[in-house]
């Protein structure tokens, strides 16, 4: 009471004093006090009792450290002015539900009657919660999860969350976490530390506790710096939406060539975030020839990861070249290509194998298909007879791809760079069609990829109203309708790739070859007359010798 200041001591169950905390008037900053006990239903073994000098009760601050430290107990001493203990105010925590709060406050108490058996209430606690953790079903392989949307005040801003909130809870579902809840906040700047405000996480960890939760996952890229300072205050794992993607992306890589991808994706992303590690890392190593001057391990392993990233860039060069080999092949065969593209999740690899008869892996998640695949299709050319087309389906779209996935997958698309028709796939029956249509349209461009001839196919009509099926012939007529699990719905598909391909092909065919004074063409074969080309052949063969 003289100080002016709290007091506190952090006691071990056995009854020893581990840490003394002087604070200022109102609060008091708790030492490091590691991971211990923090196994599963089991708290730390450490009770905090502290002063409180106005005679308040517990405070924000004291629940937080109770539910974010998993601590036995908080106690706040209430005194008078003399420094006489008036009454004891305290609070441990509970196994909580979705409607309940995940600790219990008791007080204040005179101390004359404050009747508690400490060790006998800690083992009922601890005993409880594992008996709630073991008794819950397990819905996810990877733990229980809150999503975070942070977003700037602005017109529009709260549609934009429910989008984006809800794509996030797909990709979090897909990757294999079970998400327990959602929190939003719209503020006038990002906070430049902890993105969300400091008092909005600490009521993010309350939340966490009392759902069970051990992820937090951010809707946004996350600098190196946020994501530590948020870990080291909820002291739960973080991960933003970047890391996400491409933990679904590592599940789903099948092929040498996707795995290699992954790969250098996760250490382009990595790279910048290994300061961040254990301080361990700054340390020099040691033993024999790691003595002297030498390398800390953060600077050994900053080399070996370029070294790595050097390695995989290489081995996807040679893939490249192994690609463009089958594709020249392919060409030199005369066969039309068609590449599939569209936002994730629109029902791209469902329509392949419905077209084609394939068995390409389809489910209803994002990224469920990540590897390139072909497929050959049979297409009725009018006046040319049935000709035979590669089919192609590619890795679906989303928005704010990671750049360090954009740069790694754009050979991905190469596919479609050489195809000679493309297929926009659309869910027609999600709420956020347009911004999907506009996002590929986008990225599609980007890629340089606007000049190829597109077909837009409108995908799930089964599950449309009336109504909104009539809206959307009307906004797009020239749009394909479909469902891709019945295959006689895409058989206008077919008819449009055969139509789309003969006029490209007699597009091509009126194109003027360049003059040879040798009366043949630069790859040996006879000149071509001014005669029209009427066999599919003879125009496939022109396009193969103009590529050349």
């Amino acid at each position: 009471m003289e100080s002016g200041r709290q007091v506190g001591v952090l006691v071990h169950r056995s009854g020893q004093v581990d840490y003394v905390i002087v604070g200022d008037a109102g609060q008091l900053m708790l030492p490091d006090i590691g991971r211990l006990r923090a196994a599963e239903g089991r708290f730390r073994a450490l009770r905090l009792v502290h002063t409180h000098l106005r005679g308040e009760s517990l405070t924000h601050d004291d629940h937080v450290d109770l539910v974010r430290l998993r601590l036995d107990l908080v106690a706040a001493l209430q005194l008078s002015p003399r420094g006489e203990v008036r009454g004891v105010h305290y609070a441990y925590n509970v196994p909580g539900g979705q409607d309940t709060l995940p600790y219990r406050e008791v007080g204040p108490v005179p101390v004359h009657e404050l009747h508690v058996n400490f060790g006998e209430l800690i083992e009922n606690l601890e005993a409880e919660f594992t008996r709630v953790r073991g008794g819950r079903e397990v819905r996810a392989k990877d733990g229980r999860a809150i999503l975070v949307h942070v977003g700037e005040k602005s017109q529009g801003a709260h549609a934009e969350a429910d989008v984006s909130i809800r794509e996030l809870r797909e990709l979090a579902w897909t990757a294999g976490v079970e998400v327990v809840d959602a929190v939003v906040q719209f503020r006038e700047h990002i906070d430049a530390k902890y993105v969300l405000g400091r008092g909005k996480l600490d009521e993010v960890v309350i939340r966490a506790m009392q759902l069970d939760a051990d992820v937090l996952v951010f809707d946004r890229e996350l600098t190196p710096s946020q994501a530590s300072a948020i870990a080291k205050i909820s002291d739960l794992k973080v991960i933003d939406r970047s890391q996400l993607i491409l933990d679904i992306f590592a599940q789903r890589a099948e092929t040498r060539d996707g795995k290699l991808q992954v790969e250098l994706a996760q250490l382009k992303y990595s790279l910048p975030r290994l300061s961040q590690k254990d301080d361990s890392l700054s340390r020099l190593t040691g033993g024999i020839g790691g003595r002297g001057p030498g390398e800390t391990k953060l600077e050994i392993g900053r080399r070996r990861a370029k070294e790595r990233v050097t390695h995989l860039e290489t081995q996807l060069k040679k893939l490249k070249k192994q690609r463009e080999q089958r594709r020249r092949k392919r060409t030199r065969g005369g066969v039309p290509t068609v590449a599939v593209v569209g936002y994730t999740n629109a029902g791209k690899s469902t329509l392949l194998n419905t077209m084609t008869g394939a068995s390409v892996l389809a489910e209803d998640k994002l990224f469920a298909t990540l590897d390139t695949r072909s497929r050959i299709l049979r297409v009725g050319w009018a006046g040319f007879g049935d000709r035979d087309v590669v089919l192609t389906d590619t890795v679906g779209f989303i928005r704010n791809l990671p750049k360090a996935l954009w740069a790694a997958f754009r050979a991905t698309f190469e596919e479609a760079a050489d195809a000679d028709v493309l297929v926009h796939v659309v869910d027609a029956s999600d709420g956020a069609m347009n911004e999907h249509m506009e996002t590929t349209v986008k990225l599609l461009d980007e890629l340089e990829l606007g000049e190829i001839p597109r077909i837009l196919v409108f995908n799930k009509i089964d599950a449309l109203e009336t109504l909104q099926l009539a809206r959307l012939t009307r906004e797009h007529p020239d749009g394909v309708h479909l469902s891709a699990l019945d295959r006689a719905s895409t058989r206008p598909l077919i008819d449009a790739i055969a139509t789309t391909l003969a006029e490209r092909w007699d597009a091509a065919a009126k194109t003027p070859e360049p003059e040879s004074s040798e009366g043949t063409s630069d790859d040996g074969s006879p000149e071509e007359t001014g005669e029209e080309l009427t066999t599919l052949d003879e125009l496939l063969g022109a396009r193969k010798r103009r590529r050349k």
